[in-house]
């Protein structure tokens, strides 16, 4: 899941016009924008946060749930959909999708727009 130098620096100069801010976590890169990670990088690949409002937008396009290897299984997290591809050749189209990923962020940080399946995991711990 590591991160090359030089894809992170491509994604941010794709996301210039939204000042963004990147910071390593756990072996990926998260983007973040006024204190919100809006986005992830694993590999090579970008992953940007989804709400209800956008999540069907990531699933038309075929877009697939970031996810990682633990414990000899396969852990999926659905708040976060990897960029369409042809994304990366329409920088302008992007950062309208990181736009909604930012405002899908901030949502969540005011509780607002918590991820489906995170009621579930609040109910488990009680």
């Amino acid at each position: 899941m590591a991160v090359g130098a030089e894809f992170r620096d491509f994604v941010l100069d794709l996301l210039a016009p939204l000042r963004p801010s990147a910071r390593r976590m756990f072996g990926g890169v998260g983007i973040m924008r006024d204190g919100a990670m809006f986005a992830l990088l694993a590999g090579d690949a970008m992953y940007l946060r989804v709400d209800e409002r956008t999540r069907a937008k990531f699933e038309a396009e075929g877009c697939i749930q970031f996810s990682y290897r633990r414990a000899g299984r396969e852990v999926s997290i659905g708040s976060y959909y990897a960029v369409p591809e042809r994304l990366y050749d329409e920088p302008e189209a992007l950062v309208e999708w990181a736009r909604e990923a930012i405002g899908a962020a901030h949502a969540v940080r005011k509780g607002r727009g918590r991820a489906s399946g995170a009621k579930k995991a609040t109910a488990r711990r009680r």
